[in-house]
């Protein structure tokens, strides 16, 4: 499980930042990826890295706001030529689906894959055996959600060595015991799956919000999680401003990763007043209250381990 960003700024492309774009690897657990947000020239960014338009399975919008999904109809239409055949799933807001729709029908493009629209409301917007996505509702100038992925806990091993020890050896009776069954031997020996299974290995939880005024909504959306992503449009001594346009600052967005006890921050939808260096005041503010906390540059990758 891998968090790409591929654009990590506010409101229009700059120089050091395109707009806002985040993947999620999850090649080892899906084969796939997901995307969160598709700001313009999303696939240029892509360009820049390893991710394959044909492996998107799903594209998670937070809002409708240009800089979040301009790069939606050139994505999805380049993702024909590079061999896209599966059902593609676009989770957003009311609204998504005819915006796209719009965009292909006067564009007159046709696609070779089927896409499939979800406009959310909040709650479990998705879920299978390996993962559940809850969508928050935030707050912001429009309609704006933050998503929480969780994966489930995964069973234990099995333990192999201890089963070799009493004379069992590998062939199907390990996938009974895997499956926690009880077995009988043909010596008359009785086994209990469960007896040799190791403990549940914890899933990972990962937050990821869209833009929003900070509220109680970032504090419920970063509670439980392992790591979250969340804008820092502004600095501290912006504190007005960023209320004013429905935005966070760096100082409130840390003080909800420490009250909530998660393991690692990155801020991101960071201002364009904030070039270069300029970008260590919201890092070095946030960092003076969670210590855990990263600012996000287009094309940074951190895997996300489990803790």
């Amino acid at each position: 499980m891998k968090l790409v960003f591929l654009g990590t700024g506010a409101g229009m492309p700059s120089k050091g930042r395109n707009v806002t774009s985040i993947a999620l690897q999850l090649l080892e657990e899906r084969g796939t990826t997901w995307l969160f947000d598709c700001g313009e020239a999303t696939q240029h960014q892509i360009l820049h890295t390893n991710i394959r338009p044909r492996r998107i399975e799903k594209i998670f919008i937070t809002h409708l706001h240009g800089d979040h999904i301009f790069g939606l109809p050139g994505l999805l239409s380049s993702r024909t030529f590079l061999g896209g055949e599966d059902l593609l799933t676009i989770y957003g807001p009311k609204g998504i689906k005819e915006y796209v729709e719009t965009s292909f029908r006067i564009s007159g493009t046709y696609l070779k894959y089927p896409i499939q629209y979800q406009e959310i409301i909040e709650g479990i917007i998705f879920e299978d055996d390996t993962f559940l996505v809850n969508a928050i509702e935030l707050e912001h100038g429009v309609q704006s959600f933050g998503y929480q992925i969780i994966e489930k806990d995964l069973p234990g091993e099995l333990n192999v060595s201890e089963l070799k020890k009493q004379g069992v050896q590998p062939g199907p009776i390990y996938k009974l015991l895997k499956e926690g069954r009880t077995v009988s031997l043909e010596d008359g020996r009785v086994l209990n799956g469960n007896d040799f299974i190791g403990a549940s290995k914890k899933g990972r939880k990962i937050a990821i919000a869209g833009d929003t005024r900070m509220t109680e909504k970032s504090q419920l959306l970063a509670r439980g999680m392992d790591v979250v992503v969340h804008e820092s449009t502004f600095a501290d001594e912006e504190t007005k401003h960023a209320f004013d346009y429905f935005h966070s600052t760096s100082t409130q967005v840390a003080t909800v990763a420490k009250v909530e006890n998660i393991h690692t921050l990155f801020l991101t939808h960071i201002s364009a007043r904030y070039q270069g260096e300029l970008s260590n005041t919201l890092l070095n503010e946030a960092r003076s209250i969670f210590e855990n906390t990263f600012i996000a540059n287009d094309f940074d990758e951190f895997d996300i381990s489990r803790v």
